[in-house]
């Protein structure tokens, strides 16, 4: 997945009228302004109630179904391999959301200063903050990718990291 993949995809979401914020690998690397390696998907995040919006543009633009998990998360690929993995957020009045997560009394927690803008190709796109994409780098054994992008944001940022 490039950059210009994901601008592609963000501008066929955004035609459709959908919120959208990038989380994941590419969200740490909109919040850096730069690309800092190479990505297998996209993660992004809507608004729950904007999903039917969400898969008719994305279906249209010759994505299909390859992973269903909901109410926690779905996946879409198309031909060209691309992969987005797609989390459905609740929003609260005070701009917060939570996620539903496989324990039903624990959900994913967004508060609402997470939501913020970062950039790529140059160009503006929302994305997560540093401290929601350490939160959810947590309670699991790191990868090396984890590792790297935890490493970029203590760095840049100067936030405690999990790992």
């Amino acid at each position: 997945m490039t950059g210009d993949d994901v601008l592609e995809i963000l501008d066929v979401l955004r035609k459709a009228g959908a919120d959208i914020w990038i989380g994941g690998g590419w969200g740490i690397d909109a919040l850096l302004g730069t690309q800092t390696r190479a990505h297998r998907d996209l993660d992004l995040m809507h608004r729950q109630e904007q999903e039917d919006i969400v898969v008719a543009a994305l279906t249209g633009a010759g994505f299909t179904e390859t992973l269903d998990w909901r109410p926690i998360r779905f996946v879409v690929t198309d031909a060209r391999g691309r992969e987005i993995d797609l989390h459905p957020l609740v929003f609260a009045a005070d701009g917060s959301a939570t996620q539903a997560s496989t324990d039903p009394d624990e959900p994913f927690r967004y508060p609402a200063e997470c939501f913020v803008t970062g950039e790529i190709e140059h160009s503006p796109v929302g994305c997560l903050s540093a401290e929601q994409q350490a939160y959810f780098h947590q309670g699991y054994d790191p990868t090396d990718r984890d590792r790297q992008d935890m490493a970029q944001l203590r760095k840049a940022f100067n936030i405690k990291t999990h790992f």
